[in-house]
Formats: structure tokens, sequence, C-alpha cells
């Protein structure tokens, strides 16, 4: 058995008696897919090939056949780089990477990463240091003025985006890691009782299943885009004032309505309420108690629509003295020891993708999935949790690839993805991107509607 036919065994152990003799995909080849120690690929495959069971099991338990699933694990690499491998009418996907962006060493001889990709966070991060030249130099100069504890302390106090690089050894020993390594790696859990909502015969394992995508940058839009692939009719929802990158939107946006609603105006959140009153799964990104302040809470919307399915992702989990820091993939590729290990004692690096954040949407997909087949057998209404923290500690888990291996593997080629890419026309123009990567024999994933950009589509459902 290989590293990723094992994980996938044991994540879908993980479901319990949600999956009564699940399908067995074939998973073609091994880590490394790209050239990190890390077994990122054989996360994300795994990930990737789980949702696709639970689909498959959504399809039988509507009438439809038992199919074959097929993964590559160099489709794998692909689908780990798909916001970078794009291009709209020939123009390449930017990088998003800010120049000011990564890691500094400071006055005690450790390591702060600095995350500077919005303009905000960059501004309070220029603030914090006291400097008004935003360029490199002159951050690594105020930075190295500064103890590495002591500034990520200031940043986080002013609400921004940094972090301290830990050793593997000092993560776990911090409170936060205690609390969750108390968690499971995916949270699926009954919270009221209800009638089963079976689903009739359709021809896609999610015809018929609506769900709102109020998540943004990488996780939740991919766990959303994945729902899409299997036929839900998502509707991704952003504010018209709230920045984005557009490159995350050209990727993640495929499948779904995309529509503006200001969550600070009191008719308009009537208006989201009147959607989730009709939704099956509701996917939010915020951090714990901010849609609770605006009565958009997870016990609010349960009460709203009994049988509704509601998915968390955050960054540290719901749980323990971090539970409510923003974050990052790169900030927590930091925090929790990967950027230190990838750096082999000297300066800090990042993995090759952001695997934490592609790992945690496809198992926030499988999740939703999950519930969704409770919800036919015994009704009730549940909450889907996972976090990149919970998902870095499981990448971790996974053991590490032999070193002249991983020095052997290489980035991607143009030639490489070829394969695995597709073409759509839609308002952003003719994109090129990476398709669905999992093969299913009977209800082939793919994407019914092309990526669009935020306020595109009104603010209702289909009839």
């Amino acid at each position: 058995m290989t590293a990723p036919d094992a994980a996938l065994e044991a994540l879908l152990d993980t479901a319990g008696g949600a999956l009564p003799a699940p399908s067995s995909p074939v998973i073609h080849g091994d880590d490394p897919v790209l050239p990190t120690r890390f077994r990122i690929g054989t996360a994300a495959g795994a990930a990737i090939a789980a949702a696709g069971v639970a689909a498959d099991a959504l399809w039988m338990a509507r009438g439809g056949r038992s199919q074959r699933l097929r993964l590559e694990m160099a489709a794998v690499a692909a689908a780990l780089r798909s916001e970078r491998v794009w291009s709209v009418d020939g123009r390449p996907a930017p990088d998003v990477w800010h120049e000011a962006s990564g890691f500094y060493p400071t006055r005690d001889g450790r390591w702060v990463q600095l995350h500077c990709n919005h303009p905000n966070l960059r501004r309070g991060i220029l603030e914090v240091l006291g400097v008004a030249d935003g360029g490199a130099a002159t951050i690594a100069e105020a930075v190295a003025r500064r103890d590495g504890g002591e500034l990520e302390a200031a940043l986080i106090e002013a609400n921004l985006s940094a972090a301290m690089v830990r050793a593997p050894a000092a993560w776990q020993a911090h409170p936060q890691a205690a609390a969750v390594a108390e968690l499971p790696l995916l949270e699926v859990a009954k919270v009221r009782d209800g009638p089963p909502v079976p689903l009739p015969p359709a021809p896609r394992p999610l015809s018929g299943v609506r769900a709102l995508d109020l998540t943004h940058v990488i996780a939740g839009p991919l766990a959303g885009r994945t729902l899409a692939e299997h036929g839900a009719e998502v509707m991704r929802v952003s504010a018209p004032h709230r920045y984005h990158f557009e490159s995350f939107v050209i990727d993640t946006g495929h499948g779904k309505l995309s529509v503006n609603l200001d969550l600070g105006n009191v008719s308009e959140r009537r208006r989201l309420l009147a959607l989730a009153a009709d939704a099956d799964l509701f996917i939010q990104g915020f951090r714990p108690g901010a849609l609770e302040r605006l009565g958009l809470g997870a016990e609010a919307l349960l009460a709203l629509r009994p049988g509704l399915i509601h998915v968390s992702l955050s960054a540290f989990s719901h749980t323990g003295p971090w539970s409510y820091r923003r974050g990052f993939d790169s900030l927590l590729q930091s925090t929790t020891g990967i950027a230190f290990e990838g750096g082999e004692g000297g300066a800090p690096k990042h993995l090759p993708a952001q695997a934490l954040d592609y790992a945690c949407g496809y198992l926030a997909a499988f999740g939703a999935l999950l519930a969704l087949l409770r919800r036919t057998r015994e009704g009730g209404s549940y909450l889907v949790r996972v976090s990149l923290a919970q998902t870095g500690r499981w990448i971790q888990s996974l053991g590490r690839v032999d070193a002249e291996a991983a020095a052997s593997a290489r980035m991607p080629t143009e030639d490489d993805l070829a394969r695995f890419m597709t073409e759509s026309e839609g308002p952003f123009g003719r994109v090129r991107h990476v398709a669905p990567v999992l093969g299913m024999s009977e209800t082939p994933p793919r994407w019914s509607r092309p990526t669009a950009p935020y306020g595109t589509h009104p603010a209702r459902w289909p009839a």
C-alpha cells in the first residue's frame, strides 16, 4: 500500500458508518509530487479521493450505479498549484506575493514572517514597525531592532498578519498546539434532530443541493468549488468593499454563482438569511464570533433552517488561546514548524505549494458530503469544522519522503500540466485552468458555469 492509499484508508475510517462499503479509488503514483520532503501530495490526494468516495456514495443513495474512481498523483501536483497556473486570454496568473512579504531576522536570532499581500495589512505592519518606506530593506532594518516574540505579539495585538518562526518542538509545547492535538482532523457533528432528507434520482451526485459560500482566498472557496464540480448549486457571497485578489477569485470561482452582499447592511443581511433559509449548506471562513455578532452564527442559522449543514473553516481551530487569530497558509507553516524544518537549519523555507489551504479545502468538502449522507439517512442538522492548524498537524504526521528523492523532484512545467488543463469562456474572458483532477466513470466532475467576478449574479437562487 502506498502512502496516498494508506492516508485515504485512514481518512475514510473517520467517516464511521456514513460510508457503508465505500468505493476504492485507484491512486497512481506517490510523493514527492513537488520538491519537498513533506507528503503534501499524499495529503491533498487522499482528501480529493475521499471527497470523491463520498460523492459516489451520495450518487448511489440517489439510485445511481457504483463507479470507478481514479486519481493520478501528477494531477494532484497540478491541483496544488491551480491558483498559479491559470491564464486569461493568454495572460498568465500574476504573482500575488508582495515584495515586502517574507521572512526577516530579528535582534534575538529568531525569524518573523510578515504577510503584506493585502494593502491594509501592509499599511498596519509598516505603522507598527514605525517606517514609512515599504521596501524590504527598510523593513529588514526595523525588524532587526526588535525581538521575535515581542514583535509577533505587537503585530497580532494590532490585528495584523505575522508569525514568529518556531521549531516543531517549540510549537508542540505551545498551549494552542495542545488544544489542536485534542481535536480530530475533521469534525462532523450532528447537533439537532430532524427527519431524513433523501435526495431524489438526479443526473449528478449533488444535483439540487444548494450551498452558500462565505469564504475567501483558497481553502474555503476550494471547498465550494469541489461541491460545484459534483453538481451542487454554489453561491459565493462577498461584499463590494472587500479587497480581493483576482487570481484567487478566478481560480476558485468555477461552477459558482457570484454575488455581492454587504453584511453590515441590515436589509442585505436579511437577503442572506432568506438565501440561507433555502440552502442545504452554509460554508463560512470568518473568525470565531464575527458572524455571531451579526446574527448570522451557526445557532441562529440552524434555528432558521432545520436540516442545514454549517461548515466552518478557521486558521487555528475553534478552540484554544489562539482561536481568535487570523491566519494564512504561509503563516501557519511558520508557526507550526513546517517552515523551520523546510529550512533545514538555515533560513526558513515555505512549502512549494499552499498545501495546508488545498488539503483543508478538500477536507471541508469531504466533511460536507459526509454530513449530507447522514442527513439523507438519519436527518438532523450538522456542524462541520476544519482548520489550517489541524490540517498542518496531519501533514506533519504523514512522515517524510527520502531526502534524495525530494531533492530530485521538480516543479511541473507547462508541458507537464498540459493534459490536466481545460478552457472555459466567461466574464473574465477565455480562461485556461486546471480541470477537476478526480476521474469518476459515471459522473465525471465538471463545472457547469465559468468563473465570474463578485457581483455578476443576482442574490437569488435560480428557479
